[in-house]
C-alpha cells in the first residue's frame, strides 16, 4: 500500500461504504492509496487497538484494497505466466501471496493475494493505489479468451484479527476452521461473502470479502456479538505497528519499481523453476550474481525510533536506508526494516547507527519477524 492517489490528474479521495460507521466512532481519517481511510479511533488510539489484537480481537476496514477478477479458459495459467509465485502448488480454494514484477527490470510493481477459485477462475487483491497499473498489464497481456475485470469497488474487505477471531465468527455462524491461506464461501443473515484465513497482523486471522452494499451490515453484526469478545475497531495505524512487528513488508516502502524481491528477501514467493513470469530473467540474474543490497531488520539498543528514509551508519560508513519504522508497542522498542548495502558484511547481532534529526542512535541488525507470528 502507497500514500499516493490512484489517479494523479483527479485528487478526490473515495470513501469506503462504511465511512459513516468510522465517523460515528470517532475515526480520525488520513489519506492511503487513493482512499480517506481510518487511522485511529476515539477510546484508545493506536496502542489499545495493537493490543487488541495481539490478546483479543480487533476489526480492520481494509475496503481501499483493490480486487480484481481473471475469468475465462486458461485463466489461473495465465495468471501463473504473470506473477511471480507459482499457483501450481495450490489448488482451488486456497490463497498465495505473489508479486507482479516489471518484466525488464524485476521491480515489484504490486504485491497481491491471489485466490484461486478454479481453472478459469482467479481473484485477484492487490493494493489501493496499485489496481489500475496491475489491471492494466494484465489486460494487455491477456489473450482474447481471458477477461481481466476491475472490481475495485464492488466489495469491502473486513479483516477480523486476533487471537479471539475464530470465536468472534463462530458466535455469528461463519466458518472458520479451514486452514491458513484458504478461502470459503459463507452466509451471514443472507449476505453470501466469502471468509478468507489471511490477514497482515501475523495474527490468526480472518478477512471478509463482501459486496459493498451489504458492508455495513456485517460490520454491525460483527459488533452486535456478544460483548465478552471486547472487539475494537482498527485503524491503520495499529495495522502498520503490528505488520511491522512481523517484518511483513508494505509496497511503496519495502517494496517497489526500485526494490527487487531478492533485495526484499521475497524469494519465497517467487517460483524460480517457472518457465515464464514477468521479471524472471532480471530477478534470476540478480539472484545468481547476489544482489547489492538486502532487507534486514534493526532493533534499538536505546531510546530511539526510527523512521522511513533515516541513513544507516555502520562506523563512519553509510551502509543503508530505514525503510519502514516505527514504535513496537509489544516490545516497547524502536524497529525497523532497511536496505543494507550487502558490501557492509554486516551480520546478525551487528550495531549500526541511525541518524534520527541528526542524533545517531545504536540499533542491532536482526532477522525479522521481532515478533513471533501466530497465524496458525
Amino acid at each position: 500500500m502507497t500514500d499516493v492517489t490512484t489517479d494523479a490528474a483527479d485528487t478526490r479521495l473515495r470513501r469506503s461504504p462504511l465511512h459513516e460507521r468510522h465517523t460515528a466512532a470517532g475515526a480520525k481519517f488520513a489519506p492511503f492509496g487513493g482512499w480517506e481511510m481510518p487511522l485511529e479511533y476515539a477510546g484508545g488510539g493506536v496502542l489499545r487497538e495493537h493490543t487488541a489484537v495481539r490478546t483479543g480481537v480487533g476489526v480492520f476496514d481494509v475496503s481501499h484494497l483493490g480486487k480484481a477478477r481473471v475469468t475465462g479458459a486458461g485463466a489461473a495459467d495465465f495468471v501463473n505466466a504473470c506473477l511471480s509465485n507459482d499457483l501450481g502448488r495450490i489448488g482451488p480454494g486456497r490463497a498465495q501471496y505473489t508479486l507482479c514484477c516489471d518484466d525488464a527490470t524485476g521491480g515489484v510493481v504490486d504485491d497481491i493475494i491471489a485466490y484461486l477459485y478454479a481453472d478459469d477462475h482467479v481473484f485477484l487483491i492487490p493494493n489501493a493505489a496499485n489496481t489500475a497499473e496491475v489491471v492494466r498489464r494484465l489486460r494487455a497481456a491477456a489473450p482474447a479468451s481471458i477477461t481481466v475485470t476491475d472490481e475495485h469497488e464492488a466489495y469491502a474487505v473486513l479483516a477480523v484479527q486476533g487471537p479471539r477471531s475464530a470465536e468472534l465468527l463462530d458466535s455469528l455462524g461463519l466458518p472458520t476452521g479451514h486452514d491458513y491461506m484458504s478461502f470459503s464461501a459463507a452466509t451471514l443473515d443472507g449476505v453470501e461473502l466469502t471468509v478468507c484465513r489471511t490477514g497482515y497482523t501475523g495474527e490468526l486471522g480472518y478477512e471478509l470479502v463482501v459486496p459493498a452494499e451489504h458492508a455495513t451490515a456485517v460490520w454491525d453484526a460483527l459488533f452486535a456479538a456478544d460483548e465478552s469478545y471486547d472487539v475494537r475497531p482498527c485503524g491503520l495505524a495499529a495495522r502498520d505497528t503490528l505488520r511491522t512487528e512481523m517484518g511483513y513488508p508494505l509496497h511503496g516502502q519495502d517494496l517497489s519499481l526500485d526494490i527487487t524481491p531478492v533485495q526484499a528477501r521475497s524469494g519465497w514467493a517467487v517460483g524460480w523453476d517457472k518457465p515464464a513470469f514477468w521479471g524472471r530473467d532480471a530477478l534470476r540474474a540478480e539472484k545468481a550474481a547476489g544482489p547489492r543490497r538486502t532487507l534486514r531488520g534493526l532493533v534499538a539498543v536505546d531510546r530511539a525510533i526510527p523512521r522511513p528514509g533515516m541513513t544507516v551508519h555502520f562506523g563512519e560508513t553509510t551502509v543503508g536506508t530505514v525503510t519502514s519504522g516505527t514504535f513496537s508497542p509489544t516490545l516497547k522498542q524502536g524497529i525497523a526494516l532497511a536496505l543494507l548495502d550487502t558490501a557492509a558484511n554486516l551480520a546478525d547481532g551487528d550495531v549500526v547507527e541511525v541518524d534520527i534529526r541528526g542524533r545517531r542512535a545504536q540499533m542491532r541488525v536482526t532477522r525479522p519477524p521481532f515478533v513471533q507470528p501466530s497465524v496458525k
